[in-house]
């Protein structure tokens, strides 16, 4: 380990194991300071469904994080490639259905993606959505046409395994000579020397003492052991109160998720909420009735007053990545890429192509 870092990383979330991952692949020492544990315990990236779906997303978001999700889908499968375990990353579209009481509803929803896919029509990757009927969903997920009249499909993208990627970057960093891991060391990025190193602050949720109007979205996940269900790709229920999605992970695992509340208590998930979730799927699947409860996780998402993420310049050679929203696993590879573009030549065309902010901190 050299006598001082080259870089230092704070925060040892998605943000953070990737760009510390990708700092040491070009040679640099890198220490990265986590207020955590190895585990993740408390990262948001660790609650999540990982899915890879800027169409279905574009209905709740901006053309920006549709553009960084489409980028993402190309970058994934070549970042995985650099890990020393492999990590789960599926490429089958997404399935859309609701109940014929939520037509309206599908309506509307199909009109938001129409609405995008003509706005990025240049887009490389984008590819519209496929109306199915009942046939078309019972031939793509069988079970599916005898409960659900109509549905969509959404070609090429996909999800991930988020917590054996966390945990395939935790074992990369560990095996990189140059690497120091610090855990339990919440660092303030003002503490740190001014001595010529790197310094990206990535603590999500933990830089919000120096952050104004960084907040915290609340999201609930359970995750469910159900041998009985057939369900291969991720598939999203449009319901006017109770809208979920459904990620099918490895060895019969799925995640079901959805709820997003304006608060940062991450506090143990209600009844209510949790009967919801399950009910939800329930009807998208009744062999979910079968399954097994491995898991109620609630986890806070940092957000700004926009919803959107922003690097910030703190000052040469400083730089804070923040507010990933419910967006984590979709858009990280292009903060990524544009943070690496911008420490190289102290701009990014790659961020100013997707509509991504870079302020300077005056």
């Amino acid at each position: 380990m050299k006598a001082r870092a080259d870089a230092t990383v704070l925060g040892a979330g998605l943000m953070g194991r990737l760009l510390a991952h990708a700092l040491a692949a070009r040679g640099l020492a890198v220490e990265v300071r986590d207020a955590g544990t190895p585990d993740a315990q408390g990262a948001a990236a660790r609650v999540a469904a990982a899915m890879l779906a800027p169409l279905a997303e574009s209905a709740v978001t901006e053309l920006s994080v549709v553009r960084m999700g489409v980028h993402a889908l190309q970058r994934w499968p070549e970042i995985l490639q650099t890990l020393p375990a492999p990590v789960f990353l599926q490429r089958e579209g997404t399935v859309i259905v609701w109940h014929r009481q939520d037509a309206s509803e599908a309506r509307r929803f199909q009109a938001l993606l129409a609405r995008t896919a003509g706005a990025l029509r240049e887009l490389p990757g984008l590819e519209p959505a496929v109306e199915l009927d009942a046939t078309g969903l019972d031939a793509m997920e069988p079970g599916l046409g005898a409960r659900f009249p109509r549905g969509l499909h959404l070609p090429g993208e996909g999800q991930l395994d988020n917590r054996a990627l966390l945990q395939a970057l935790l074992r990369s960093l560990q095996d990189t000579a140059g690497v120091q891991l610090l855990w339990e060391h919440p660092t303030d990025p003002s503490a740190l020397p001014d001595d010529g190193r790197w310094v990206f602050d990535c603590r999500g949720l933990g830089a919000k003492a120096q952050w104004p109007g960084l907040r915290g979205v609340r999201g609930e996940v359970v995750r469910l052991h159900a041998p009985g269900v057939r369900l291969r790709r991720p598939t999203r229920l449009i319901h006017p109160r109770h809208p979920i999605y459904i990620a099918p992970k490895p060895d019969d695992l799925f995640v079901v998720g959805a709820t997003e509340i304006e608060t940062e208590d991450v506090s143990p998930a209600t009844v209510r909420s949790t009967l919801e979730l399950l009910s939800a799927a329930y009807t998208v699947d009744p062999a979910f009735g079968e399954a097994r409860i491995v898991e109620i996780s609630a986890q806070a998402r940092p957000t700004l007053p926009d919803n959107l993420p922003l690097l910030e310049v703190m000052a040469p050679r400083r730089l804070r990545i923040n507010g990933l929203y419910r967006h984590g696993f979709l858009i990280a590879p292009a903060l990524l890429d544009a943070t690496l573009q911008w420490m190289d030549h102290g701009a990014s065309p790659l961020a100013a192509s997707f509509g991504l902010r870079i302020q300077h901190d005056t």
